[in-house]
């Protein structure tokens, strides 16, 4: 089946009016104790349980012949899906998307009454100078968040219905509060990761993050030379620390992955990255494009060229389909690359995942490409809302109205969420749904979110045929008769 099927029964199977009906019962809340119907109809799926009034169960059972069938039509395991239903973020997730289906249909992106990922920066405080820091974390700031303001983060974040959130900073493991926030978290049923430099993971800290409910600890290392990574994060010993801290969460069973930011400096590493990480024992890398915001506007000439980082993304997605553990990377124009490289079987819908399951392609045309605005956000330590961690614009505060409020009303989330208003070449690109561009790198190179992203290759044609265009629109022009 083609992705433009797919599409259509998607749209055929969840945008009819009793899957609308059902989806709108669903979310509703429950008289059974449950928060609200769709977490029994989960409980059922999951594991067969069963409450007395018979209308409630055969609402369940709708919705399980909804699921099968999707699972039918996208080539997935309904087994599977059954053991991912168990878990509370998976539901937290679930429950977003099927709100989204009932608020606005089946849209392409996928429109969602709340972000699935939320990365917070803790805090400003850090132990590192990272040359690239987009947050120019350093000391506390003076009106940075108290802990009952976090507390009360948490509680609009889970009434928003976020399914998971990544604690990062500065360097989130300062704080004293990160411990308490992070608990509550979980207890919620969110998914809780830390991106951290590692510094100060030893193993007892390891035990500690896993035992408060943390998940994923992603480290940043970028270089496989001491020497590189030190002058890059800017303190000696950086290195050693951060490596002692990934074999420490390794040793201490928590999810654990390497970060990368891709430059000039380290961009032809990635295949000895990619092996000393797995000699560690992690189980995913991630690169990270640069995008020159915070200290990074100072060495905007490290970013790669169009070229470059097409090289790193073939290299990448090379290794994705050759190695064990995940290999994946920020840069939104992976998803076309592993189009274009595996003739359309393959696809990267986000930067959390990449394979050639026919549900994925499908998926990437739903929830593809950049997520800032739409199906991801970030929150500042003061508690400022920007549609990502790379994009200082303010588009609210916590403190002055809700997260709700703010993810529903913002005119540029709004517009984030429109792949339709992409200029050229960005708007024009066949791959504008799966992928759309870095919003973030548009924004740092053109001052619009909606332009274009220069760090693609197709930017680079786009530019080289312009003055082509040009030149016959000229020609053109000068051979048209007036009337």
């Amino acid at each position: 089946m083609s992705v433009k099927s797919l599409v259509h029964a998607i749209r055929l199977v969840l945008g009819n009016r009793l899957s609308r009906l059902v989806i709108n019962r669903m979310i509703s809340p429950c008289p059974h104790g449950y928060k609200t119907r769709l977490e029994h109809a989960l409980d059922y799926i999951a594991d067969g349980v069963k409450i007395p009034l018979s209308w409630c169960n055969l609402e369940a059972r709708i919705l399980k012949s909804i699921i099968f069938t999707m699972t039918k039509i996208m080539h997935a395991d309904f087994e599977v899906f059954k053991d991912y239903a168990k878990s509370p973020s998976v539901r937290r997730g679930l429950t977003l998307v099927l709100k989204g289906i009932a608020k606005y249909g089946v849209t392409v992106p996928q429109k969602m009454p709340g972000p699935f990922l939320i990365v917070w920066n803790f805090t400003n405080m850090c132990n590192l100078k990272c040359k690239h820091c987009y947050q120019k974390a350093d000391k506390p700031l003076p009106d940075e968040l108290t802990l009952s303001e976090k507390l009360m983060v948490i509680d609009q974040l889970d009434e928003a219905d976020v399914a998971a959130i990544a604690f990062s900073g500065g360097e989130p493991l300062i704080h004293p509060d990160f411990p308490i926030i992070a608990r509550e978290a979980a207890s919620r049923g969110m998914y809780v990761s830390v991106a951290s430099n590692g510094t100060m993971i030893t193993r007892d800290l390891a035990e500690r993050l896993k035992e408060i409910g943390v998940k994923y600890v992603e480290i940043s290392l970028d270089s496989v030379n001491p020497w590189k990574h030190d002058g890059f994060r800017g303190v000696p010993g950086a290195w050693e620390k951060a490596v002692r801290g990934i074999k420490s969460c390794v040793e201490a069973g928590l999810v654990t992955g390497v970060a990368t930011t891709i430059t000039k400096m380290n961009y032809h590493e990635i295949e000895d990255i990619v092996d000393f990480s797995e000699e560690l024992g992690v189980n995913r890398v991630v690169f990270f494009n640069f995008i020159p915001v915070g200290r990074g506007i100072d060495i905007t000439k490290w970013d790669l060229t169009c070229d470059e980082r097409e090289e790193a993304l073939k290299t990448i997605y090379k290794l994705a389909m050759s190695r064990k553990m995940e290999v994946l990377s920020t840069a939104p124009q992976l998803a076309r690359v592993a189009l274009q490289e595996s003739s359309g079987k393959v696809v990267a819908p986000t930067h959390f995942s990449i394979g050639a399951d026919p549900s994925l392609v499908a998926l990437a045309e739903f929830i593809g490409g950049c997520g800032a605005g739409r199906i991801y956000a970030a929150i500042e330590p003061n508690g400022d809302v920007t549609p990502c961690v790379f994009m200082p614009i303010k588009v609210g505060n916590l403190r002055e109205e809700s997260f709700k409020d703010i993810w529903t009303s913002s005119p540029l989330l709004i517009q984030l969420r429109d792949r339709d208003s992409l200029k050229d070449p960005c708007g024009k690109c066949q791959y504008k749904y799966v992928c759309g561009g870095c919003r973030a790198r548009a924004y740092a190179y053109t001052g619009s979110v909606s332009g274009p992203d220069p760090g693609c290759v197709n930017f680079k044609l786009y530019c080289q045929a312009k003055p082509r265009e040009v030149e016959v629109q000229e020609v053109k022009s000068s051979l048209s008769i007036s009337p």
